[in-house]
């Protein structure tokens, strides 16, 4: 049943993001526009798009989301090798997503550092005058 709903999902999540689908949605409203005046933009009138577009996307939340999930679990997976098959890389990097906002924030002030560090040497290689020269004339 799992394996099912993730294939539907998948399914669903790719029709609603194409084309054709914004194209249908588009002829919804305007066909739903030009029936006002046939109803006399009566309160039904309004309620049939307004249940409408509410239910669907109630729905498509769950869709979109349990989409959004196996995704981002697939890149997870293929970072995770890739940090894995690297020799000198921090295994760390492999459970961040699980990391606490205080960790996260660690990290991100060591990779400053770093950044920081390397636009010193890459500064000093060039000489003083090279950012002022980078302009061509």
């Amino acid at each position: 049943m799992h394996e099912r709903f993730h294939k539907f999902a998948q399914g669903v999540s790719e029709r609603v993001g194409s084309v054709q689908a914004l194209v249908l949605a588009v002829a919804v409203v305007v066909l739903w526009l030009v029936s006002g005046p046939l109803f006399h933009f009566s309160d039904t009138w309004q309620l049939v798009i307004n249940t409408a577009t509410t239910v669907v996307t109630f729905l498509m939340v769950f869709v979109i989301q349990a989409t959004q999930n196996r995704d981002a679990k697939a890149i997870h997976l293929k970072l995770d090798e890739l940090i894995r098959s690297q020799r000198h890389a921090r295994n760390f990097f492999t459970d961040l997503e699980h990391a606490t906002d205080e960790e996260l924030a660690e990290l991100s002030r060591q990779f400053k550092q770093v950044h920081e560090r390397a636009q010193r040497r890459r500064a000093a290689k060039e000489g003083p005058h090279s950012r002022d020269g980078d302009a061509k004339h």
